[in-house]
């Protein structure tokens, strides 16, 4: 839904208005603290009304947007959620790592983690994952006797790669939702995306990071020896498979929607089954027995796990949400159509807009969610015209520019400084130099893809 913009708006106005409303949300969220939920509405109030959209249009503009984008992803979240809870509770993550590591040795350990990660990555949230992985890190550092930058980075890379780029985080979600790009098609290039980049920034780039940061595990949170947990767990195939199913089935759909004609029975199959909601589903249900009876929960057990899954989710589709509707609001008071018009003027890519814009965001507000939001608004009019290929371009590119140089206002940046046991200095040096490396690389991916085809 797209309403009228407001009559006699010049550029300089749509502008400021815009400039002033993203720094009123930066200011909110930074320096005073308040919810992003609650900036977002805030900021998205101030842009229409300095671009001078009617009261009655201001708020029907950021409802429809909230709506909409609410109805688009609300659901894939939270059963994305739900798959992330089962892996977690059952074990399933942890026979995933164990089985790994178990076949790596030595200079396999980097490398080992980073697809780790990558695997946990797919369902999870990346504070989740991190959570779950950072005592698996420490305790091989521990063991192994390598240098804890050496084995966390990899691990970090493989986490981070997975929530910027790929589909069904929330981030991902958004730009394909907000561009109307293909899920399929842009789960299938993330993968293909997040591959070299997660070996670039991941243990390539750990070998430098080791160099730079020489700091040992911290004693509190280095947990004990689990060799001797005989608590039972569902098996290595079948978390593999519940944990690569909607994967599959979305990439079948995209697939499927390039060699097939549109009444062939098996693409008619493919299209429902590698429906997002569908295959998100799919995998929950699946899950329930593969990973919940697996590790001998009974139907309650299962069901408050589920249930546990949507409790912290909440204030995240609201901050989706939100997001939505100050998109709405950039798109309805014209920014976007200014955009368009700069971009063309200027012969900038459109890609590489995407992923300035998403960076200055990132820079300034801390949030890859934040960024992702706001930059698809402004970039949505570029859509215009594009293929699906670069449609779906343009979301990996803003997801990329979202991710780069984490700092002090990010709270993964904390995260990842207490458990790791850094300094501000080193968590820069590490942490932050490995986003910005993630950014850089995945740009440098995607731009290619866009010039060649």
């Amino acid at each position: 839904m797209t309403l009228a913009a407001p009559a006699e708006i010049n550029e300089w106005q749509l502008t400021g208005a815009t400039l002033l409303g993203i720094a009123v949300l930066v200011v909110l969220i930074t320096k005073f603290k308040l919810h992003p939920f609650l900036a977002l509405i805030l900021g998205s109030g101030v842009i229409g009304l300095v671009a001078g959209m009617p009261v009655d249009m201001l708020v029907e503009s950021f409802t429809a947007g909230l709506g909409e984008t609410i109805a688009g992803v609300g659901a894939l979240i939270a059963l994305g959620a739900m798959l992330g809870k089962l892996l977690a509770d059952s074990g399933g993550a942890d026979q995933i790592v164990d089985t790994i590591l178990t076949k790596a040795r030595g200079r396999g350990l980097p490398w080992a983690l980073a697809g780790v990660a990558a695997l946990i990555g797919l369902p999870m949230f990346f504070e989740i994952g991190l959570v779950m992985l950072v005592p698996v890190v420490l305790l091989i550092v521990r063991r192994s006797g390598q240098p804890m930058m050496r084995l966390a980075i990899p691990a970090l890379a493989g986490l981070s790669v997975l929530h910027g780029l790929v589909p069904p985080h929330p981030g991902p979600l958004v730009a394909v939702d907000a561009l109307n790009a293909d899920l399929g098609l842009t789960l299938g290039l993330g993968i293909l995306v997040a591959i070299p980049t997660v070996a670039i920034a991941g243990p390539m780039f750990s070998v430098l990071a080791a160099k730079w940061v020489d700091a040992a595990p911290p004693d509190a949170l280095v947990p004990e020896s689990k060799e001797d947990d005989s608590t039972r767990r569902p098996s290595f195939a079948a978390t593999l498979f519940t944990v690569l199913l909607p994967v599959v089935l979305m990439l079948g759909k995209a697939i499927a929607a390039m060699l097939l004609d549109e009444q062939d029975t098996v693409r008619r199959v493919l299209d429902f089954v590698g429906d997002p909601l569908v295959a998100l589903l799919a995998a929950v249900l699946v899950g329930m027995f593969t990973l919940g009876r697996g590790a001998g929960f009974g139907l309650s057990r299962i069901d408050r796990s589920i249930a546990d899954s949507l409790l912290p989710i909440g204030g995240l589709v609201l901050i989706v949400g939100a997001g939505g509707g100050l998109k709405q609001i950039l798109v309805d008071a014209g920014f976007a159509d200014l955009i368009v018009g700069l971009s063309q003027d200027a012969n900038i890519d459109p890609l590489l807009l995407g992923w300035l814009i998403a960076v200055a965001i990132r820079l300034a507000t801390g949030s890859a969610t934040v960024a992702t939001i706001s930059a698809s608004g402004m970039v949505v009019q570029l859509t215009a015209g594009m293929d699906p290929l670069h449609t779906s371009l343009l979301a990996l590119a803003i997801g990329a520019g979202s991710l780069f140089f984490s700092h002090v206002n990010d709270s993964g940046f904390w995260l990842v400084k207490e458990y790791f046991g850094l300094s501000v200095g080193q968590t820069i040096k590490t942490w932050s130099v490995m986003e910005t490396l993630i950014s850089v690389v995945g740009l440098a991916i995607i731009l290619p893809i866009g010039w060649l085809f």
